[in-house]
């Protein structure tokens, strides 16, 4: 009797949403994988690079809405695997970026199952791209520094080092903070960070469907609160 084959687990990025921002290795392994379970902030047209003979499962997170346990997404994929899939785990931007990769990661080894990780781009570098923005500057910004806008809880992050966020010299990138921004850029001017401070807020970046608002860091909030922004 033959040993039962044990498939294997890519966590790939799906990039920022332009299906053309998607590496070619990304799309090879969409292309040959058995199952894809994807984010909800993966895009339709990302989506259908896919196999279409490949079974497809959303397991996508909603802020502050019904969402998939990451738990029951770490058992989903290590089990598929050991059932002899090729599974691609896809995830929006970069799958080491706030999307929670190390945990299954960890699970995945945890279960001697194989796990590779495709880059992909994250929603920074695409936005700044659309934008025609760079992230750094040698005379201006020689420090990039990514923060998550939220916790565990959906609260701002109590730990955040304030000195370093009001530094000027630095760009920060805030990742979804559409709840938090108000108490974030309070806290930003509290910590020195002068309230002329360019800011801007982008959503959908890269895709046709894309909005940004532009501001500073004092009116940036209410600018976002009065737009139809999601």
């Amino acid at each position: 009797m033959s040993e039962k084959t044990i498939g294997k687990i890519i966590l790939v990025g799906a990039g920022c949403g332009d299906p053309e921002l998607l590496t070619l290795k990304a799309v090879k392994a969409l292309q040959a994988a058995d199952v894809v379970l994807y984010d909800a902030l993966v895009s339709a047209e990302v989506l259908a690079m896919a196999s279409h003979k490949a079974e497809k499962i959303a397991v996508g997170k909603k802020g502050y809405g019904l969402s998939c346990k990451q738990a029951d997404i770490n058992e989903m994929v290590v089990n598929l695997a050991l059932a002899g899939k090729k599974v691609v785990r896809l995830k929006g931007g970069d799958p080491l970026i706030f999307s929670r990769a190390g945990e299954e990661i960890e699970a995945a080894k945890a279960a001697g199952v194989t796990i590779e990780i495709v880059a992909g781009i994250t929603t920074a570098q695409g936005a700044a791209a659309a934008l025609g923005m760079p992230l750094t500057h040698r005379k201006l910004a020689r420090r990039l520094q990514f923060v998550t806008g939220h916790d565990h809880k959906g609260e701002l992050p109590q730990d955040i080092d304030w000195r370093s966020l009001a530094d000027k010299s630095v760009t920060s990138v805030i990742y979804m903070p559409k709840k938090t921004i108000a108490a974030l850029s309070e806290k930003l001017q509290q910590s020195g960070l002068a309230i002329d401070t360019p800011a801007v807020a982008v959503m959908d970046a890269t895709m046709p469907t894309q909005k940004i608002i532009t501001g500073t860091i004092a009116n940036l909030p209410q600018l976002m609160a009065d737009s139809d922004m999601e």
